[in-house]
């Protein structure tokens, strides 16, 4: 299946989860589509949460590819 024929939300919930493991700032959301960036935001968070509770990059790795 082509790049562009995925789901953008689910691709911008992705990305922002990895921002979040990654420590960066949420106002890095690349989004200007509410939607979009809602779903960035939501996945930011979860990778924050995810960081915090201790989650090592194997569980973060695989956690993102079970999305």
């Amino acid at each position: 299946m082509k790049r562009s024929k995925r789901d953008p939300f689910n691709r911008a919930f992705n990305k922002g989860y990895q921002a979040g493991i990654e420590e960066k700032s949420r106002s890095s959301c690349p989004h200007e589509n509410s939607a979009a960036r809602q779903h960035w935001i939501n996945g930011w968070r979860e990778g924050r949460e995810d960081h915090w509770n201790g989650f090592n990059r194997m569980a973060q790795a695989q956690k993102i590819s079970n999305m």
